[in-house]
């Protein structure tokens, strides 16, 4: 099959949106994790609970305005209005301040307890902008402008960037004093402006993909339609697809959601950037080339070694806790877990029925957010009670992460293998 060449255009806003996007879900999965333990000592229980929250928000949001955009058979405009009011959403978290807050409850616990509530609030509105603009639009326009010649190579570029944003984040805040409260101001500002501007210029360099939206009319049936039995049973190359990815998820957000704070605090690794930054460049140069090994060799070549390397990664982060093998550990694992997202990605993309990408996008969102998002933070939570405690200048204890996270993790992993034995006996290759 002649492979469909993609315009500059294309290529331009599929790296600039999909990094801007994943800049602003760095502050959703990793930043606020790291704000709400530093600024307001959050529990394990607490951070677990966001999580969840947010993967919730996620997936309701996905499926509703999926649905919707398939509907109208527009993409543009949901995309730049939703990165515009993710912007001023993500803003908004520069004004919960633990000095507001003790002003308005003196005890330290209160104030405390009343800052990690409304960083969940917020969080959950924030998500509800983002999965509009992202989860559900963006992702459906990637769909809608691609095709089975050239998904992976795509995907290649859109899976790196979850790591890419991190090591623009933390590379670009380094030198920031994040235990100070002023620093997390201009974090929050700088990242909620850069998203805002983004959705401005974005109704300039986006191109409509053409939808045919003649049978997608009906609103409500739009809602329903991948969850009902019959379209199930017509594509079931999608379904295990999500299956598996779901399985890899869960493994995934056993450890993500405290990997910063493991380094920091459980490893005292106070450079930890300068260790994570070149694992990322290593495994986002990796991953860029991989996703071609997927439009080249298929899903049965692709998905295997990915898995290897990732748990090869888990292994020797439970094992090691010296910097090099430390680095070594977290660049296999990066590798695993960008490239395992780019091979789950382009199969689901492949096997997404045409003209219907919105209303499918709850679907992924389901196996991709909310199943990894409850029930792997639910795991990491349960793998590390009973953690070292220490004692904070305030009088509050914070918990310090340990390696266990990583073994629990390789577990969930194996799992992965039996869910695509029925993908492997239906793929040719």
């Amino acid at each position: 099959m002649k492979k469909t060449k993609l315009s500059g255009k294309f290529w331009l806003a599929l790296v600039i949106f999909s990094l801007i996007g994943q800049v602003a879900w760095v502050v959703e999965n990793m930043y606020l994790n790291v704000f709400i333990y530093k600024m307001f000592h959050a529990d394990v229980k607490s951070i677990s609970l966001m999580v969840a929250a947010s993967a919730v928000a996620a997936t309701v949001t996905t499926v509703f305005v999926g649905a919707l955009s398939d509907k109208v058979g527009k993409r543009k405009l949901f995309i730049c209005a939703g990165y515009i009011l993710w912007g001023v959403s993500i803003l908004c978290f520069g004004l919960i301040r633990m000095d507001v807050l003790q002003g308005l409850f003196p005890h330290a616990v209160s104030a405390a307890s009343v800052g990690v509530t409304l960083v969940i609030i917020l969080d959950c509105i924030m998500t509800f902008f983002g999965s509009t603009a992202n989860d559900a639009c963006f992702n459906a326009w990637l769909t809608d402008s691609t095709d089975q010649t050239n998904r992976g190579a795509a995907e290649g570029i859109n899976a790196m960037m979850p790591l890419v944003a991190i090591l623009v984040v933390f590379g670009g805040f380094m030198g920031l004093n994040q235990d100070l409260p002023q620093s997390w101001t201009v974090i929050f500002s700088v990242i909620g402006g850069s998203v805002l501007v983004m959705g401005i210029l974005g109704f300039f360099l986006i191109e409509e993909p053409q939808v045919d939206n003649t049978e997608n009319t009906h609103y409500f049936k739009n809602l329903i339609y991948g969850f009902r039995p019959k379209v199930i049973r017509a594509h079931p190359k999608f379904y295990w697809t999500l299956l598996a990815y779901a399985v890899f998820g869960v493994s995934i957000n056993i450890f993500m959601p405290y990997l910063i704070l493991y380094y920091e605090k459980g490893l005292g690794m106070t450079d930890y950037v300068l260790i994570f930054a070149p694992a990322i460049l290593l495994a986002a140069v990796f991953t860029a080339l991989y996703g071609r090994v997927y439009d080249r060799k298929g899903f049965r070549i692709a998905v295997l070694p990915a898995m290897g390397l990732l748990i090869a990664g888990y292994m020797v982060l439970y094992f090691t806790r010296e910097t090099v093998p430390v680095f070594a550990g977290t660049v296999l694992m990066l590798c695993g877990y960008l490239a395992g997202m780019a091979v789950f990605g382009a199969m689901l993309r492949d096997h997404t029925p045409k003209n219907k990408a919105g209303m499918f996008q709850g679907q992924r969102i389901i196996g991709q957010v909310l199943l990894p998002g409850v029930i792997g933070p639910a795991i990491g939570a349960a793998v590390l009670q009973g953690a070292q405690m220490i004692q904070n200048s305030d009088g509050t204890e914070s918990f310090l992460p340990n390696e266990r996270i990583f073994m629990a993790a390789a577990v969930v992993a194996v799992f992965v293998f039996a869910a695509l034995i029925p993908l492997m006996k239906s793929s040719k290759k």
